[in-house]
């Protein structure tokens, strides 16, 4: 028996439809960081139960100048998201940010766009975000002290979101460009530039790696027992994070694809056993523990998950539809 239609396929076109387009200043204001920490919290919790679709990034590279990699992600009861992000080391000397993404989300029901907007300043806020919110679940709850490695666009959202993950003291500021530590410093009232980055990381609890370094920028006999580390630097065929601070310390990863090899998955881990990583995710399900002991060594890497955008964008999503923000433009 056939399925009578008023129209053919061959009859039907899409028509005219409204997209609404977000700019970056909309986007940062609409991202509120509390509710993206909590979002990501229960965005890691869906992403280790299963239910989240997250395939591996595809990547598109131009040699000699950078690569483009495609995120898409889904989880039921939120859009379909699928973001682009560019890496492209020459834009600073352009005065365009090295990182440049556009997030596009479409009805899950339909399939049809439903918002085009800046996947920029996401990208940073829910790469820093992440690594928080494994400050918040793996730090000493003691924990006062914190260094920042980088004073870049990961080191500007390291500091502004880390009040949320513990109430800091003291954070430390430490830049390959010292002026940059300084200028970056100067920004919040609990943060001091440093230049002797061993004696910084001696008594710190907390330290964030948030470079675009391309091999280890500290050395593992730094790190004193108890820290919870932080690394979000994504620069193969090498990278930020020494290797071998991971044999002395407890892994933690956003999933399991990051040990699998670029682009899908981090530089640092290769080699590195898969079952002995724990997802942030099994930590917030209680599937498997996090911190076990004061002088642990806890290492988060990140590699960064589409799930991260999707929650974020849809964050960004709703607020705007509420608020009634957005340019419309007809496709």
């Amino acid at each position: 028996m056939t399925q009578s239609h008023s129209h053919s396929a061959a009859e039907i076109r899409k028509g005219p439809r409204a997209l609404c387009v977000l700019d970056e200043a909309t986007v940062e204001r609409l991202l509120d960081p509390a509710a993206l920490l909590d979002a990501l919290e229960a965005g890691f919790a869906a992403l280790s139960a299963g239910q989240v679709q997250a395939p591996p990034r595809p990547e598109l590279t131009v040699p000699g100048a950078g690569f483009l990699l495609s995120m898409p992600a889904w989880q039921e009861g939120l859009p379909l998201a699928v973001k682009q992000v560019a890496v492209f080391e020459g834009n600073l000397s352009l005065g365009l940010p090295n990182h440049l993404a556009l997030i596009q989300l479409f009805n899950p029901g339909t399939g049809l766009p439903l918002c085009v907007m800046d996947g920029t300043a996401i990208t940073g806020i829910r790469t820093a975000a992440a690594a928080v919110l494994s400050v918040r679940l793996l730090a000493r709850p003691e924990a006062r002290v914190v260094t920042l490695v980088g004073a870049g666009v990961q080191g500007r959202e390291h500091l502004r979101l880390l009040s949320l993950a513990r109430d800091f003291a003291e954070i430390r500021v430490a830049s390959l460009v010292a002026e940059d530590a300084r200028r970056l410093a100067a920004t919040h009232p609990r943060a001091l530039p440093v230049t002797d980055l061993r004696a910084a990381l001696a008594d710190s609890d907390v330290v964030c790696l948030c470079t675009h370094a391309h091999a280890p920028v500290i050395e593992p006999g730094w790190i004193r027992p108890g820290t919870h580390v932080t690394s979000v630097g994504y620069a193969p065929p090498g990278g930020e994070l020494p290797p071998a601070l991971l044999g002395g310390a407890s892994l933690f990863v956003e999933t399991r694809e990051a040990l699998r090899p670029p682009p899908v998955g981090c530089a640092e881990l290769a080699g590195c056993d898969p079952a002995a990583a724990t997802e942030l995710g099994e930590v917030v399900l209680g599937y498997r523990p996090g911190r076990r002991g004061a002088a642990e060594v806890t290492l988060y890497k990140a590699m960064g998950t589409a799930m991260e955008d999707l929650v974020a964008a849809s964050l960004v999503w709703r607020a705007a539809s509420q608020q009634r923000l957005g340019q419309w433009v007809t496709i």
